[in-house]
């Protein structure tokens, strides 16, 4: 299991906590980061961090508690705020590079997850993904237990020094997440991508992350796969900008989600990057389909389990392994893996390709509202 970091209390607080907590993680991804901004956009680390101050009014206007949460996080661990900035505007500095400059096009970023949800017929929800990234991330990961003063508690997987990645809160509402690109990505500044998995964390339904989403000015394409408790699930497909560039999709009719790094929406009327550049996605889709498919019981955690342990056209699998003929900014390695029960509130994170480590499962404390003597 990767290092579990339990906070609590005000925004600041529950930053601080972090930043201190996970200052090894946050260091180790301030000095990959540099290297990465360098490969992909060209930007030295003073470039890095000045960009990235342009998106501090944003999340101020947006939710000034997200804001203070990177305070927290900058002051706990000992780096500038803009440090913490610069990590949690990753997204738009890798993906909007390619989008602007032509020799960056040519680069092959790490592709961002291949993820899944079921309803079934009797209301059972299960999600699930594999969450693909650089390597190194492998080591900087961790499991935030944090519980706001303010706000449901959640669980996320995330890299050291991010407010946010794919998760679940005690509402009973997960999201998953797979990074998306077009050629309207320019890396403006809006809402983050990771400061906008942070707001939906704080929703209590779909229908409530859906109106989140509505009311964002987003930076950067991004898809947002939300499930509750309920039985409700939902696929945003987000484009930059506000209500106007969000698609949404249903269940099939098994009640089946299923999405990886390409836009899939009908009403989707863009230039997806993926067709201008190599990429895995469709492959990956297709084959997290096929596995679905043929399963007996297509909305179960087993075969969620099967689809995304599956090794179909390594390296450029659903499970990922880093291919070595890569400058290692473009390898790709399943980082992390997870699966959720929302009905039965179970979380199970594999830490790295679940075909290595298989699944363990965390504590749900912190999402049941039972006491934690640790937090």
């Amino acid at each position: 299991m990767f290092p579990v970091i339990k906070v609590a209390g005000s925004a600041y607080e529950r930053g601080h906590q972090y930043g201190a907590r996970a200052r090894p993680g946050i260091e180790r991804s301030l000095t990959s980061y540099a290297e990465v901004f360098q490969h992909f956009a060209g930007w030295d680390w003073q470039r890095a961090t000045a960009e990235a101050r342009r998106f501090l009014p944003s999340i101020e206007d947006f939710t000034p508690r997200y804001a203070e949460e990177l305070r927290g996080i900058a002051a706990g661990a000992r780096v500038d705020l803009a440090d913490i900035l610069a990590l949690n505007v990753r997204t738009e500095v890798i993906f909007s590079a390619r989008v602007r400059d032509a020799s960056a096009a040519r680069l092959r970023a790490p592709e961002e997850c291949s993820a899944l949800a079921s309803v079934s017929p009797d209301k059972h929800v299960v999600v699930g993904q594999n969450w693909d990234w650089i390597p190194y991330a492998r080591d900087t990961v961790v499991v935030l237990e944090s519980v706001p003063d303010d706000g449901p508690a959640f669980v996320t997987v995330v890299e050291a020094g991010l407010l946010a990645k794919l998760g679940v809160n005690s509402d009973g509402l997960a999201v998953m997440t797979n990074a998306l690109a077009c050629t309207e990505d320019q890396g403006e500044p809006a809402i983050p991508y990771h400061v906008m998995l942070r707001a939906l964390l704080d929703c209590s339904t779909t229908d409530e992350a859906v109106d989140r989403l509505r009311q964002a000015r987003r930076s950067s394409s991004a898809n947002y796969l939300i499930a509750d408790r309920s039985g409700s699930a939902v696929d945003v497909e987000a484009r930059p900008g506000g209500a106007d560039k969000l698609h949404l999709v249903g269940p099939d009719h098994r009640g089946v989600l299923l999405h990886t790094n390409h836009f899939v929406s009908p009403e989707f009327d863009g230039v997806d990057y993926t067709t201008l550049m190599p990429s895995t996605s469709r492959s990956r889709l297709a084959q997290v389909a096929e596995t679905v498919d043929g399963s007996e019981d297509p909305t179960g955690p087993a075969v969620f389990a099967a689809a995304l342990t599956d090794h179909t056209d390594h390296p450029d699998s659903v499970c990922r392994h880093p291919d070595p003929s890569l400058p290692w900014p473009e390898q790709s390695l399943t980082v992390a893996s997870v699966l959720i029960d929302l009905t039965e509130c179970r979380v199970q994170i594999s830490q790295g390709p679940p075909c290595e480590s298989g699944y363990e499962e965390l504590d749900s404390s912190v999402l049941r509202g039972l006491p934690d003597p640790a937090i």
